[in-house]
């Protein structure tokens, strides 16, 4: 990038057309095609966080009480299964939006 902003500062004084080097633009090309695995790596792993949190919101919602609303709060605050919700305390479930003190007593006549 330097070497093509020297060349085009060249050709501005100098008044004289400079031809930026060949191994620049191979650089470029080798730049963007590693650009473009990353990117393909992120958007899978992306739609596999994606679908392993739908599934685990799912699972949430088994529980007693829990809606779609309040299971993708449990699991937005941490509690990624149904046993680590069980097995929380009721000032932590309390802690979380949409989680009132009902459900948590719906939660806890299940240890």
């Amino acid at each position: 990038m330097i070497s093509k902003f020297l060349s085009k500062l060249k050709s501005i004084l100098f008044k004289s057309a400079v031809t930026p080097e060949t191994p620049l633009k191979k650089e470029k090309k080798a730049a963007k095609s590693a650009k473009t695995k990353t990117k393909t790596k992120t958007k899978t792993k992306t739609k596999t966080k994606a679908v392993n949190s739908k599934k685990n919101i799912e699972t949430l919602t088994t529980l007693p009480g829990v809606g779609a609303k309040s299971a993708k709060a449990l699991y937005e605050a941490g509690f990624k299964t149904t046993k680590a919700v069980i097995a929380a305390d009721e000032k932590d479930l309390l802690a979380v939006s949409g989680v009132g003190i009902n459900l948590v007593k719906k939660l806890k006549k299940l240890k």
